[in-house]
């Protein structure tokens, strides 16, 4: 299954205003329709090792798994794509040569990583996030937050200390309850999310929505509609506008078309000849 043509994407990443150096990584394969974020922490450049590693990792494991993967089931355990699943091993795959690497290079120690990964596959997009990258979605005008950050900020938020209101205006937004790298193991929060023509996908590292309100961020995509270049270009400017006080990475994903996986042999016979199955 291709999804080449029906997938318009923006990938784009910059220092910020304050910042000396980037420690965001982003990569994509977009032939198997698949866009890695990550934002790295710790000291010196082991930041950007992190996500480095991070985003390398998941890009070669699941190319590699998707060249092999030619079966569209689901896994009886979790009821989740077999796509769902190779995305969440690399992920994990990922956290373990993070760990690894802070463990036997002193000047990694202490080094991890924020990860959110979409892969799209059979009109639905499968997602694995860790910490506060955050996806969201466009829809029908309605943009809504599709993950939910790891975050003591997100904790005080569930038990009702403060409303969500509350939280975007909050000066301690920073403080992530768990990341890649960090820990031997990780707990990845994995989903899948139904696509629609016309939806828009946005990904992102906290320096965006840090600087930039949620309102904002929707009414940049509807003024530049259809253009991802633009819409991208537009909140890193807004971002940096504001004060730019972190790196800043954003991927934007609209789908322009359905992407349904592809029927095997024998449901297109049946399918040709109307019987059922």
């Amino acid at each position: 299954m291709s999804v080449k043509g029906k997938l318009a994407y923006v990938a784009l990443t910059d220092v910020g205003k304050v910042r000396e150096h980037n420690e965001d990584s982003i990569g994509s394969q977009p032939e198997i329709g698949l866009w890695v974020l990550a934002d790295g922490m710790g000291g010196y450049n082991a930041g950007e090792v992190a996500s480095g590693i991070a985003v390398k990792t998941i890009l070669d494991l699941v190319t590699e798994a998707c060249k092999r993967e030619k079966r569209n089931d689901t896994e009886p355990a979790t009821g989740y794509m077999r796509q769902t699943i190779v995305l969440r091993d690399a992920v994990a795959r990922a956290n373990k040569i993070i760990h690894q690497t802070a463990q036997s290079q002193p000047q990694c120690e202490g080094m991890g990583t924020t990860l959110v990964a979409c892969l799209f596959y059979d009109d639905k997009v499968s997602v694995a996030h860790v910490a506060d990258s955050r996806l969201y979605r466009m829809r029908d005008n309605r943009f809504e937050q599709i993950t939910m950050d790891h975050s003591l900020l997100q904790e005080l938020v569930d038990r009702g200390f403060y409303s969500q209101e509350e939280a975007q205006r909050s000066t301690n937004k920073n403080y992530v309850t768990r990341a890649l790298g960090v820990d031997l193991n990780v707990e990845i929060e994995v989903q899948e999310v139904e696509c629609r023509k016309g939806d828009y996908f946005l990904m992102c590292s906290d320096g965006l929505p840090d600087m930039v309100e949620d309102e904002d961020i929707h009414l940049t995509i509807n003024t530049f509609d259809s253009d991802v270049k633009t819409i991208g270009e537009q909140l890193i400017k807004l971002t940096n506008d504001n004060g730019g006080r972190d790196n800043v990475s954003v991927v934007i994903v609209r789908v322009n078309d359905a992407f349904p996986a592809n029927a095997g042999f024998l449901s297109k016979f049946r399918n040709l000849f109307g019987q059922s199955g």
